[in-house]
């Protein structure tokens, strides 16, 4: 038998709730499919961060990064000064372990309802490759008061180092600026990434960009229309950001792969979570194809609900469900979908977000169940 270790950081706020249910189905799905998992704990968080004063060390990093697969609860907490532990946490595994693919299905499951009418399950089911190291994300920028101002900053990846050496001269009393950056590595991978994906399903990618306005994005558009030859069999559309946020919502049906910036990917992403019935059903992997990769729902703590065992874990369950995929364990992956569209289609299962009043740990009872009880797969 086949045993996978794979890390855990459950994190904050309602993040060990989800994450004890998503650990208790992939339990019943290798149970089933004749695997199993070793879950290693890491304490990184709030609590961690406040008691030690550190967010996440070199040497947890390097350990992280033997491993294949990640499983993240939720970072974020009232305690802490607003984007300490994102950064210092998330980011930070995102950048060191190359995690430059955030991959997003939008998918619309029976039984769940949508705010756009008329659209169901066959209208409602593509997905999103965000790139998710460049662009404005890079950590670039800050405030500048009158007089000059001088600041060095690097950009260190995988792929390259860029040194940004920049002096501010302004007569304004105080500035605030933010430089982004989009490398023709960084997008040459990822765009080769999603033609690969648009291969494998229906054969349609469209890019989002603003190359009408910010030159950054021109070369976004060069870099995909030029890989673009190399995947002939791929029908290929370029949309502005602005029309795009649009026909997510008056014709998701257009669909298949679509590949976006950072930026936009990081908001597109959240409509389309909206789409597809809310946060509480919206996973997400950053991935790296070669490397270690990390699976979560993307809400995000929600510490008002901590303890109350009333968040959503759908879609941490979902996010498992990819961890399985991404270890090689596809139709065990395929099975956990699969009960948790099944549980919600005979209404078992339906927490507040959903119009319920169903429990966390409910949710995760009756998927587990209806996968061990009748096995898909």
């Amino acid at each position: 038998m086949t045993t996978y270790k794979v890390p855990v950081i459950s994190g904050d706020g309602i993040g060990p709730e989800v994450i004890a249910e998503g650990k208790k189905v992939l339990g019943a799905a290798a149970e089933i499919h004749d695997f199993e998992v070793e879950w290693i704990d890491y304490p990184h968080g709030a609590e961690y961060y406040l008691e030690t004063g550190e967010l996440i060390s070199e040497d947890t990093l390097r350990e992280l990064k033997k491993y294949k697969a990640i499983y993240l609860g939720a970072v974020g907490d009232e305690r802490v000064e607003p984007g300490v532990l994102e950064k210092g946490i998330l980011l930070t595994i995102r950048f060191y372990l190359d995690q430059y693919i955030n991959l997003r299905p939008i998918r619309l499951l029976e039984g769940v309802w949508t705010p756009l009418k008329n659209k169901g399950p066959k209208e409602i089911n593509f997905t999103v490759v965000r790139e998710n190291t460049e662009d404005f994300y890079i950590g670039v920028g800050g405030r500048a008061r009158k007089g000059l101002n001088k600041y060095e900053l690097d950009v260190i990846r995988e792929l390259y180092r860029v040194k940004f050496d920049l002096d501010i001269d302004s007569d304004s009393d105080e500035i605030a600026y933010q430089v982004g950056m989009i490398s023709k590595e960084g997008t040459e991978r990822v765009a080769r990434y999603s033609f690969v994906l648009a291969q494998n399903s229906k054969k349609h990618l469209s890019s989002v960009d603003k190359a009408n306005v910010i030159p950054m994005y021109g070369f976004w558009r060069e870099i995909l229309e030029r890989i673009a030859v190399d995947y002939p069999d791929v029908k290929v559309d370029f949309n502005y950001v602005d029309a795009m946020s649009m026909w997510f919502v008056k014709n998701p049906e257009w669909f298949d792969v679509v590949v976006t910036p950072n930026m936009f990917g990081d908001i597109l992403t959240d409509l389309g979570a909206m789409i597809q019935g809310g946060m509480g059903l919206a996973p997400g992997g950053n991935i790296n194809p070669k490397g270690t990769s990390m699976f979560e729902p993307i809400h995000g703590s929600a510490p008002k609900y901590a303890g109350k065992n009333k968040a959503n874990p759908i879609a941490t369950i979902w996010a498992g469900a990819m961890l399985l995929d991404c270890l090689g364990e596809k139709e065990a992956s395929n099975t956990i979908v699969r009960a948790i569209e099944q549980s919600i289609s005979k209404g078992n299962i339906k927490t507040y977000d959903m119009g319920g009043s169903s429990k966390t740990s409910e949710v995760g009872d009756e998927i587990a169940r209806t996968i061990l009880e009748a096995p898909v797969g």
